[in-house]
């Protein structure tokens, strides 16, 4: 168990906005809490180190420690008990889609609830079998499931004979078994659960039982509660209110229902034919909800201190940093300006959504050398690779195999820390995100270029009014993570007449919703194409927050090149390698951004990869939106053989979609354009790009090429 750890509710706010934090402590002693202004999260020696800057406040003091629990795995409950007492017989049925059992080869997860109410439960047992249980007696088919296919499962009690049924039937192929008990007496009642059984007696968070066990792993589709007589007491419908954590019962009572820990819906059903690929056209087609014993959403912890940003709190990173007994950690927040009253004439876009999908990244290529270079570092301790326990990433599985589709900040977030490491092997820094972005912070420190900061969530929610004050908008390393909303904001910025520079790599590459009503959640459908962590099933390329098409922006006909003259062409490993000027360089109308740079190797050094163009390079193509009038001034080289293609470019095994060579599209582009608005955009195509800003404190020519290039943007 980690000693010490917490989180936010919130990861951005504004003046007069309430932040609050969540901690968990073992100890028996209280924390401290401290403020701090985040400038540098880098902790390689061969850089300038962490560098924060206390900050006296209101959130400073003691508060009591106390040890906050979590319950992962997903499940739906009725908001009401049955009506009345079924003690004349009872039938529970519902239809499902396995996707873990204990058989040859396979996790063994034990018993799996369905549908359980007041004791009664109709399950998987660890055999694989439909079975049922009520209090110490338990009945099954003796004939386990096969996953991944769907089935028609009941629990029948009758109360004349007292013969309690359970019955499994292969919707398409196999045979029905079924297995009998006598068990005289039993009456069903209480509040019914889904996909979960309550633990009793355990802690409850309201109404809502925290201790809750037997998880399912799979699909489930029309679960049902008639009673003796064939009379329909309950049917959820899950094909109704598909964007929503709400499920609606059907029948005469309306025992409605909410759904815990965001289970996976718009998911094809049983009768899901392939005829229709969006779930809004055709619902009756995805009526089964995916649930998964390890889904976690929110965490639900109390809160332990809040902090209400005050009006004279300059724009910036800030960390809540916490101690107790020896150990420590520290809550990265962002602080905003006032909405349009912009502090300075800079506003850096934080990646925040990207930050959240990427949470607790439980990398495949954790190596026990991470721990050496954290510890020869005093870098951040906790890695989720570890702990998969506080919830991984959208870059995982769950533990049935499906891939991991919603991300949310309301838990702590290990790789959303100064000094996390990614990874242990190489020179380099080995950061992304949150710490990688710290190097872009660290460069206008120390240039004394004044900013503001503005997150995704900010321009999700207020549009191009969160940065049209601005003379320049940039980004950090990775904007990877957008929603329509955003992409809106930034291209009606530049086409307005704003000054944009991307200064990263595979940026404005997957399309992600918001959900509405659950704050924080964000959902990907890692549809055809791409880099994928995981593959959508087919049928499931449609988010169910939104009701929009998932996948990559440029399956939706936005392709990065049409945000930023760029887009994704070749990833590597932490790697990077140089930038060399091309003669379009030398134009006058793009030579000042050369200035002071002969035409030596550009950015062949870096705290990222060794040097500026590496790890996800991003290319010009006017076919996918580069603007015509977009000038290539330098292009990177010699990378090493394991940077391959993107898959998206290639067609077979010897043509490409731009029909080049596989060798001619591993680059980075780094262009130049004008706007018709009289705006200007600048692109580096690269993530390890930041990371070499502040090399040898900022004296070298990378960072003379990005001051040229933002002095010109500021009109300075």
């Amino acid at each position: 168990m980690i000693p010490l750890i917490g989180y936010c509710d919130h990861l951005s706010g504004r003046p007069g906005d309430t932040i609050e934090f969540k901690v968990s402590s073992i100890s028996d002693q209280p924390f401290t809490a401290e403020l701090y202004r985040s400038i540098s999260a880098d902790p390689n020696p061969a850089g300038p180190g962490i560098i924060e800057r206390r900050v006296a406040s209101a959130m400073d003091g003691a508060y009591p420690s106390r040890l906050q629990e979590f319950h992962p795995g997903s499940y739906g409950i009725a908001d009401n008990e049955l009506p009345e007492t079924l003690s004349r017989g009872f039938r529970l049925s519902a239809i499902v889609w396995p996707t873990l059992l204990r058989k040859a080869g396979m996790v063994t997860t034990g018993g799996q609830a369905i549908l359980t109410c007041g004791g009664i439960t109709l399950m998987i047992d660890e055999s694989g079998a439909i079975a049922a249980q009520a209090g110490e007696r338990q009945v099954s088919s003796n004939e386990p499931m096969n996953i991944r296919a769907w089935y028609r499962v009941s629990l029948s009690y009758d109360a004349d004979s007292g013969a309690l049924t359970v019955s499994q039937e292969p919707i398409k192929h196999g045979h029905e078994a079924h297995g009998t008990i006598v068990a005289p007496g039993l009456s069903l009642a209480g509040r019914p659960i889904i996909a979960a059984m309550e633990n009793v007696p355990g802690p409850r968070l309201g109404d809502i039982p925290k201790a809750i066990g037997a998880h399912f792993n799979g699909k489930i589709e029309a679960p049902a509660i008639h009673d003796g007589a064939g009379n329909l007491v309950a049917a959820w419908d899950f094909s109704r209110g598909i964007s929503s954590t709400r499920i609606e019962d059907t029948g005469p009572h309306g025992l409605h229902g909410q759904l815990i820990n965001l289970p996976a819906r718009a998911m094809t059903g049983s009768a899901w034919n392939g005829d229709e690929m969006c779930f809004r056209h055709c619902p009756e087609h995805y009526g089964a909800i995916h649930f998964h014993e390890d889904d976690i959403y929110d965490f639900q912890w109390d809160t332990d201190f809040s902090f209400t940003i005050p009006d004279d709190l300059p724009s910036g990173a800030y960390l809540a940093r916490i101690h107790c007994g020896g150990h420590e950690d520290a809550i990265p927040f962002f602080v905003c300006p006032p909405l349009g009253k912009a502090s300075a004439r800079l506003c850096v876009l934080v990646s925040t959504f990207t930050y959240v999908i990427y949470g607790n990244y439980a990398r495949p290529a954790y190596h026990e050398s991470w721990h050496s270079r954290v510890a020869e570092w005093d870098a951040y301790p906790w890695n989720p690779a570890v702990h998969p326990e506080y919830g991984l990433s959208t870059y995982n599985f769950h533990s049935d195999g499906s891939g991991v589709c919603h991300a949310s900040h309301k838990r702590p977030l290990f790789n959303v820390r100064p000094g996390f490491l990614t990874t242990g092997i190489g020179e380099d820094s080995g950061l992304r995100h949150f710490p990688a972005d710290g190097h872009l912070l660290t460069w206008l420190e120390s240039e004394g270029i004044d900013y503001d900061i503005i997150t995704d969530q900010e321009l999700h929610d207020d549009g191009i009014a969160a940065i049209a004050p601005y003379q320049v908008l940039t980004t950090g390393s990775h904007p990877e993570y957008h929603t329509a909303r955003t992409l809106d904001a930034i291209e009606a910025y530049r086409d307005q007449g704003g000054n944009f520079m991307y200064l990263g790599g595979n940026g404005f590459y997957w399309r992600i919703a918001q959900h509405e009503s659950e704050t924080g959640a964000l959902e990907i459908r890692r549809g055809e194409g791409g880099i994928r962590a995981w593959a959508a099933e087919p049928g499931e390329y449609f988010n169910a927050f939104d009701g929009a098409y998932g996948g990559m922006w440029r399956r939706n006909g936005r392709p990065p090149q049409s945000i930023a003259g760029l887009g994704f062409t070749a990833q590597g490993n932490f790697t990077g390698s140089y930038y060399r000027r091309l003669p379009a360089s030398k134009d006058p109308e793009v030579a000042w951004i050369f200035e002071g740079i002969g035409d030596e190797i550009i950015g062949d050094f870096g705290l990222s990869g060794g040097g500026a163009a590496g790890f996800e390079l991003d290319r010009a193509d006017v076919r996918l939106g580069t603007p015509e009038n977009a000038v290539i001034i330098a292009r990177s080289e010699n990378h090493d053989d394991e940077t391959i293609m993107v898959p998206e470019e290639m067609l077979t095994h010897i043509v490409n979609w731009s029909l080049q060579t596989t060798k001619d599209l591993i680059h980075a582009d780094m262009i130049y354009f004008k706007t018709p608005a009289g705006g200007q955009v600048f692109a580096t195509g690269s993530i390890t790009y930041c990371g070499s800003l502040p090399w040898q404190s900022g004296d070298n020519n990378i960072s003379r090429l990005t001051r040229n290039v933002l002095q010109r943007f500021l009109g300075d």
